[in-house]
């Protein structure tokens, strides 16, 4: 675990966040400050610093953790589409140091532009 990292400790329980899914290896937690209702991330259980060192084997788990959470969002928002996105470093926004993918559920004619 990184020192004052956030997701760390919403990982090994020493902050307090609502699950929306959990497997072994990532869980989801619904944004601290949506852009849109239903915002949510999909966070790594083990500390790595963005996508590109998160390891291969753990492909699956993240898809599954992303499909699950991406289902019961847009259920409960009454979605037609959602935008998955992830920043890489800081330069790319990324304001976390931890993994971690947003989930932004959609419907025509919202006005939200998440690259932008």
């Amino acid at each position: 675990m990184e020192h004052n990292c956030i997701f760390c400790k919403i990982a090994k329980g020493e902050v307090k966040s609502d699950f929306i899914y959990e497997n072994d290896n990532f869980f989801s937690i619904p944004d601290a400050s949506p852009k849109v209702k239903g915002h949510s991330l999909v966070i790594s259980k083990k500390h790595f610093d963005s996508i590109l060192s998160l390891p291969g084997s753990l492909g699956q788990e993240l898809m599954d953790c992303i499909k699950e959470t991406s289902m019961k969002i847009m259920k409960e928002q009454n979605a037609e589409g959602l935008n998955v996105h992830a920043n890489t470093f800081r330069v790319a926004g990324q304001l976390v140091d931890h993994f971690h993918i947003h989930l932004f559920p959609r419907k025509k004619g919202d006005g939200f532009t998440p690259c932008a």
